[in-house]
């Protein structure tokens, strides 16, 4: 069974196991439902220090961007959302990653979007597993935050004709569930 908290897991670096990995975002969309996307490229390191200090490291391709309507992954690759002829990565680099005894998880990092860095805060989980069903040592991130899109220079938005409204909310939930193996 899982460990939930970061005492334990041994020193060194974990890469990512993209199979069980994944980003996404979700946002407010026509007032009443929530729009999701995700990322399919996804790249994450994990270092745990000698003095038990984590810090994390990963990247999304933003051409990678997923969503049910193909047109609309069009348009989120476009300078209205996040251009990504101009910016190809979303890149997070964690300065504080603070595990508690329950398992629980604070991060603060600079996420940088669009060509814009921000320091950002994200709570979640840390796991751990010893020994997988392969004999390598496994750890687990998930991690939450909602930004504001207009930080970071997405301000596209359509008024709706009813005039209840935009069609984007300003807050974008992103929503970080990794899993990593140490390397050997």
């Amino acid at each position: 069974m899982a460990t939930s908290a970061a005492v334990g897991i041994t020193p060194g670096t974990y890469e990512i196991d993209p199979v069980h990995s994944s980003v996404g975002f979700t946002v407010r969309h026509n007032v009443v439902a929530k729009f999701r996307g995700s990322f399919a490229d996804v790249a994450a390191t994990l270092t745990v220090g000698d003095d038990g200090k984590l810090v994390l490291d990963g990247s999304v391709k933003v051409a990678s961007v997923q969503v049910k309507e193909p047109n609309l992954a069009g348009h989120l690759q476009s300078p209205d959302f996040f251009d990504a002829e101009r910016f190809p990565e979303i890149t997070f680099t964690s300065v504080s990653l603070e595990p508690a005894d329950d398992g629980t998880l604070t991060a603060e990092g600079d996420l940088t979007m669009k060509g814009v860095t921000k320091r950002i805060q994200a709570t979640g989980e840390l796991s751990h597993l010893p020994e997988d069903s392969y004999g390598g040592e496994r750890a687990g991130v998930e991690l939450t935050t909602t930004v504001n899109r207009h930080d970071y220079g997405i301000d596209w938005n359509a008024t709706l004709p009813s005039g209840h409204g935009f069609a984007l909310a300003e807050h974008v939930t992103l929503h970080v569930e990794l899993e990593f193996k140490k390397e050997a």
